[in-house]
């Protein structure tokens, strides 16, 4: 063989090797919905323990078990460019030109021809509206452009609502194009200070509500996220797509109290100011009246008339039945109707405050449910900043994430591990926090369990739940490892960080960080 034929060969292998390279973080291949996993395919983690749970018949679950919609859905971490699907969506901004990833990529791969139909046909776009354009170059079809809208806490409602456009709007365009499959990319951009759990709420339950009324248009809705995302949706996902009746019933002690109306919409109570002729609403705490104090913002004095000590004077003696304030039970149950009052008014600002410097910490969250169904709430110590946290808007944080799932049993997952003197909360403050709970936290906490504990975490533990908490002593557990949390909880369920599996791979071994043996 002559020097110019190897030449020329391998010169031709090189501009075979260049046609078939794509930039980092392109797909090569494109991706069929045929050749992803649907979601009732993909069994549930505690699906096949041996354990049952009776599911009250008379209690309406709002998203009941449908198998035929489940198989509907497919969650996918992935390139939303190379699915050859009917349309995928485009959020973007009004102008169409939004440097966000997933939007630059459409465009890099769609060409030319899709800025060239943006700028003849289609202009702009709305907040909340959508426009459909030919997919060009892309495998999809078509492409559904929609903008989200950009989150501020004074506007919380409208943010809401408009998230909820956007969805129902895509799905409704599909339904009108004929189309019958479509990829779904996270419209509640953080970049627009859209919290990522709250979007993604709205987005479940307006897909869900969709395919309840109009599943026969469409075959296929992909959520194409990230892997910020992944774990939110992996969450939420079976509390509105339920695969079994067991996962259906360990879902009502998850959900939020807002599901939304028929078609997922969030649902604004009337701000109105009512009178109440009946006193026992403070035994009622979803019936509520406005605090005008705290809604003019003023300081108004009163007097020392009867008039002015109403609600402590004439309205509780009515509510104790007559009973004289004086009476050591009727002292009792004024302080329970007061504590009550304290936490809903706690609760009502943990929901209108901006509470991102807290929530971005990432040390409370909820991590997936134990072997029977019960939510598992994990704190890492570590990331606990307690002498530069604002404490008051920690407060809130913990009540917001805490209200929904205490309603039914729970369980914590303390980790201790390498926390230092600047992680640990004074006494002074968990007696706060203890004290401000109301019962039903203590009540449904099954377990509490605290992972690489030091000498000082079993005395504060000892201490406090001795003197302070003794209606939760028998139920702390220290645990010198991550592995003993394996026996009530799937490994799969246990989302925790790096650095806690990494240690405790140093102290306990790596035995039982290989996958579990199928049941």
């Amino acid at each position: 063989m002559s020097y110019l034929s190897m030449f020329e060969g391998y010169s031709i292998s090189l501009m075979r090797i260049k046609m078939n390279q794509e930039p980092i973080g392109v797909a090569c291949d494109i991706v069929l919905p045929q050749d992803l996993t649907r979601w009732d395919d993909i069994i549930p983690s505690h699906q096949n323990d041996e354990y049952s749970v009776s599911v009250d018949e008379t209690k309406l679950y709002p998203f009941p078990f449908n198998s035929e919609i489940n198989h509907k859905i497919i969650l996918w971490a992935g390139d939303i460019t190379s699915l050859q699907v009917d349309a995928i969506v485009n959020s973007t901004n009004e102008s169409l030109n939004d440097n966000n990833p997933v939007s630059s990529r459409i465009f890099q791969r769609a060409g030319p021809g899709l800025k060239e139909e943006i700028s003849l046909d289609v202009r702009d776009c709305r907040t909340g509206e959508v426009r459909i354009t030919q997919g060009h170059s892309l495998p999809a079809r078509f492409i559904i452009h929609t903008v989200g809208p950009k989150y501020n806490i004074k506007y919380q409602s409208a943010s809401e609502n408009t998230l909820h456009t956007c969805y129902r709007g895509v799905l409704q365009k599909a339904k009108e194009s004929g189309l019958h499959s479509v990829a779904l990319p996270i419209i509640n951009s953080v970049k627009r200070n859209y919290p990522p759990e709250e979007g993604a709420h709205i987005a479940l339950r307006t897909v869900r509500r969709f395919l309840e009324h109009h599943g026969s248009s469409l075959e296929t809705v992909i959520f194409v996220v990230n892997k910020v995302d992944l774990g939110i949706y992996e969450v939420l996902l079976p509390l509105y797509f339920p695969r079994s009746k067991l996962e259906e019933e360990s879902a009502r002690y998850q959900l939020p109290e807002d599901v939304g109306g028929p078609d997922g919409e969030p649902i604004v109570p009337d701000r109105q100011i009512r009178i109440i002729d009946n006193p026992q609403h403070t035994l009622h705490p979803d019936d509520e009246s406005v605090d005008l104090s705290v809604q003019l913002e003023t300081s108004i004095t009163v007097g020392d008339h009867a008039f002015s000590q109403m609600q402590g004077d004439l309205d509780q003696q009515r509510l104790l039945g007559g009973r004289s304030l004086n009476d050591p039970l009727a002292d009792i149950m004024v302080k329970e109707i007061q504590h009550q009052e304290r936490y809903e008014r706690l609760l009502r600002r943990a929901k209108t405050e901006d509470l991102t410097e807290v929530s971005g910490i990432g040390c409370l969250y909820q991590s997936g449910v134990d072997r029977l169904g019960r939510p598992v709430v994990v704190f890492v110590g570590k990331w606990f900043p307690f002498n530069q946290i604002n404490l008051d808007k920690a407060l809130l944080y913990l009540i917001t994430l805490l209200d929904p799932i205490v309603r039914g049993d729970y369980v914590i997952a303390y980790f201790h591990t390498l926390t230092s003197s600047n992680n640990y909360p004074s006494f002074s403050w968990l007696k706060e926090v203890y004290n401000v709970l109301p019962y039903k936290y203590k009540k449904n906490l099954k377990a509490f369990y605290v992972v690489h504990p030091t000498f000082w975490t079993k005395m504060m533990t000892w201490w406090f739940t001795t003197f302070m908490a003794p209606a939760i002593k028998q139920k702390v557990h220290s645990l010198p490892g991550v592995e003993y949390l394996y026996s009530v909880m799937s490994r799969e369920q246990l989302e925790i960080p790096a650095f806690i599996t990494e240690y405790d791979m140093t102290i306990n071994g790596i035995r039982y960080f290989q996958p579990e043996a199928p049941s």
